[in-house]
């Protein structure tokens, strides 16, 4: 019974607290786009897959300090195991006993070579790491301007459904002193319910904005949601000449190709050294134990490979050839870094004049109209057309006024990428 009483109790306490445990659950997670961007570099899982490549760099070039380990034999020869019987009649034997080690001498500085080698190969791991970790960036800065800009349109979309719900309150009210006619009521009622579609409508796109962004931080669950606090970002950006400068000094995929081709001339030196024939010393001991006596002998050995055939000329070859492919492949990117610096700098452009643009009047007009219009319906001076025109101007406008203000944030998140301003491992 004790037993029973105390598990009563504890699940009481248990059912007690399940609603505060699930309102901590649901409650949103409000972080800065910066912060987003640091909590992906840390939790995001393709990320951290990525991050396994440095470690098994680490690991080759462990693999390439390693220097020829010796080689033990130990034999025996002319043993008695077939029952001949040594003796002096057949003058077989005597039994002979050996241990040999043989050391491999490297030559050229094979060793120093693959090290050299390795190290440029962590270089280029580490590039390409960076290089990941800048596109992870712009794509959770982006995310993050879609966030907004979905929080903007369901922000509207329920302004817009507010207002046409006092709308139709005010044409039922005129339809039953008759003051309006019926059919305008209906146009009401059906403007109401195409803004409570549109806010459906935007409420499921900021799901997917929560989803995609939650995933690219490595928060996979949507519980509890993701919310990114303050406004878009604006910022007035260098010219387009110190964009490609900073690209071309700083670009982590740049970097790695260049890594890449101070990896290829190593491996060609490496190449052509092991071209060249190792030393293989040894030395040994042997004991002989027969029937005229004992005795105990020390031999010493010498080889080398006659490189007739094999010089590793096709190893060599390779290298060469992918000397050139690494050439082109630079030579490629810093055209198509050029390219993306200037069709950047253009896109920042056009986004900071529509913005301006919107900003200078055409926002406040279309407000000034809709406010007329509002105005006049309330006190029977204008019909439900004119009230419907001047809102959707409105509508459009401000739809394009975020739009034009994500825009042009994202144009500064592409630069800062283009650029791989700001970028740390």
């Amino acid at each position: 019974m004790p037993a029973i009483k105390l598990l009563t109790v504890l699940l009481f306490l248990i059912l007690a607290n399940l609603p505060k445990v699930y309102a901590q659950s649901t409650q949103n997670i409000s972080m800065t786009v910066d912060q987003a961007v640091e909590e992906a570099i840390n939790n995001n899982l393709s990320l951290i897959a990525e991050r396994y490549n440095v470690t098994i760099a680490q690991a080759q070039m462990i693999t390439a300090r390693l220097r020829p380990n010796p080689v033990l034999s130990i034999g025996g020869d002319h043993l008695d195991l077939l029952g001949t019987n040594f003796n002096s009649i057949n003058n077989a034997g005597p039994a002979e006993y050996s241990i040999r080690t043989d050391f491999t001498i490297e030559r050229d500085k094979k060793r120093e070579k693959r090290i050299e080698v390795a190290q440029n190969v962590h270089a280029v791991v580490e590039m390409q790491l960076l290089n990941t970790i800048r596109q992870l960036t712009f794509d959770v800065e982006s995310a993050c301007v879609d966030l907004l800009l979905a929080k903007a349109t369901l922000a509207l979309a329920q302004d817009n459904s507010r207002l046409f719900n006092e709308i139709v309150e005010i044409s039922a009210t005129r339809v039953r002193v008759g003051d309006l006619a019926q059919v305008e009521l209906t146009r009401a009622r059906v403007a109401a319910l195409q803004y409570k579609n549109a806010v459906l409508q935007a409420q499921s796109k900021l799901r997917l904005a929560r989803s995609r962004l939650q995933l690219l931080i490595g928060h996979p669950s949507v519980i509890p949601t993701i919310d990114i606090a303050g406004d878009f970002r604006r910022a007035i950006v260098p010219q387009n000449i110190e964009i490609i400068q900073q690209a071309l000094q700083q670009r982590p995929d740049l970097q790695a190709l260049l890594h890449d081709q101070a990896r290829s001339l190593a491996d060609l030196r490496l190449q052509l050294a092991n071209g060249k024939a190792d030393y293989t010393i040894g030395v040994e001991y042997r004991r002989q134990q027969g029937l005229a006596g004992r005795g105990n002998s020390l031999g010493f050995f010498f080889s080398i490979p006659i490189r007739i055939f094999d010089r590793n000329q096709g190893e060599v070859e390779r290298v060469r050839r992918e000397q050139k492919q690494i050439e082109a492949k630079i030579n490629s990117l810093e055209v198509q870094i050029k390219t993306e610096a200037q069709d950047t700098y253009e896109q920042y452009e056009t986004a900071k004049n529509l913005l301006e643009s919107i900003e200078s009047g055409t926002l406040d007009q279309a407000r000034s109209v809709f406010e007329t219009m509002e105005y006049s319906y309330r006190h029977g001076e204008a019909n439900f057309v004119e009230l419907i025109d001047a809102q959707r101007a409105l509508n459009d406008t401000k739809q394009a006024y975020n739009e034009a203000k994500a825009e042009y944030a994202r144009s500064l998140y592409l630069i800062d990428s283009v650029a791989a301003k700001g970028i740390k491992p």
